[in-house]
């Protein structure tokens, strides 16, 4: 197994290469069960999720069986106190007291781990009560707020760069946060709730976004044209569409990366660019001296119209 390929439903067609493999004891599950600890966005706590229906997909259970879902809100002054882990655990229904007790211990060890490790999700699945009476977790997906690395450096230790997209790493050493998706369109974006919207818009128009690309607040030239040569990596990318709003970001300052990267690179596919706010005359004043073949648009269905419109023609 060491050194092969692997293709999950976690990796993508593209597979991993294995380099470890863990060992555990084989322990049939009488039972499978589902809890996690998340932040819940719309109350801005943290919140227990749980299900008796463990060992596949939570989002299928939610959808053929809202209410096998149990949502528990903590208070961040009490966190999961013991009567509120015990509480979860009846509602679960395990064959005994004894289970239900090991359960709910479970229960705060995540919550505690949770809390310590800026985690910004603690998921099992499943959590199984064996066929010998015991609660154990058999599987665990964790994730943690990559703001609080300075902190957590036993957490950010055990990252395995080997396991994650060369391209996304790369693109991270710039500040720039870069998702391949299987479009033809590429997108260059600042702000995620832009890069969401222009992902949308392009799919309202019968396009398909081929990345999610945010350049963020601060990126200058250098940055501009990385994210250029990450859009330009992928051989199914038939057209580009940058879409900046000027806020903390200057036009001015992507509009020269544009034209940089444009010259260095010698892009050979239609550019539709969309500059709005902080500098944008400028910024359209360089799109336009600087003679190269760009195609700039004021309205964001407009340039999403045009860059599904060029990605289909090349």
């Amino acid at each position: 197994m060491l050194g092969a390929k692997l293709i999950t439903k976690q990796t993508g067609a593209a597979g991993r290469i294995c380099n470890t493999v863990m060992i555990a004891e084989a322990r049939p599950p009488a039972h499978e069960y589902y809890v996690a600890l998340l932040n819940d966005r719309v109350k801005q706590l943290p919140a227990v999720i749980a299900s008796n229906q463990g060992g596949t997909s939570i989002e299928e259970v939610a959808k053929k069986d809202p209410s096998a879902i149990i949502t528990t809100p903590l208070e961040l002054e009490t966190g999961l106190t013991p009567k509120t882990a015990l509480e979860i655990a009846q509602k679960l229904g395990f064959s005994g007291q004894k289970q239900e007790q090991q359960a709910a211990d479970i229960f705060q060890k995540l919550y505690k781990l949770f809390e310590e490790k800026d985690a910004t999700q603690v998921e099992i699945n499943p959590l199984a009560e064996t066929k010998d009476g015991e609660v154990i977790c058999m599987d665990a997906k964790l994730a943690f707020d990559d703001h609080a690395d300075f902190r957590q450096h036993d957490v950010f230790e055990l990252r395995d760069k080997t396991q994650e997209d060369p391209t996304e790493l790369d693109a991270g050493e710039y500040g720039l946060n870069f998702i391949k998706l299987d479009g033809n369109i590429g997108c260059l974006v600042n702000g995620a709730g832009l890069a969401m919207a222009t992902m949308d818009t392009l799919t309202l128009n019968g396009g398909r976004p081929a990345n999610f690309l945010d350049v963020g607040g601060s990126a200058n030239a250098a940055a501009v044209k990385k994210a250029f040569e990450l859009l330009l990596s992928s051989k199914e990318v038939k057209a580009i569409f940058v879409n900046i709003f000027g806020g903390i970001m200057r036009c001015d300052v992507i509009a020269e990366g544009i034209v940089q990267a444009t010259k260095e690179l010698g892009l050979n596919i239609p550019l539709v660019v969309r500059l709005q706010g902080t500098k944008e005359k400028e910024a359209k004043d360089i799109i336009k001296q600087s003679g190269l073949k760009i195609f700039p648009c004021d309205g964001l269905d407009e340039a999403a119209s045009k860059a599904v419109e060029a990605a289909k023609a090349t």
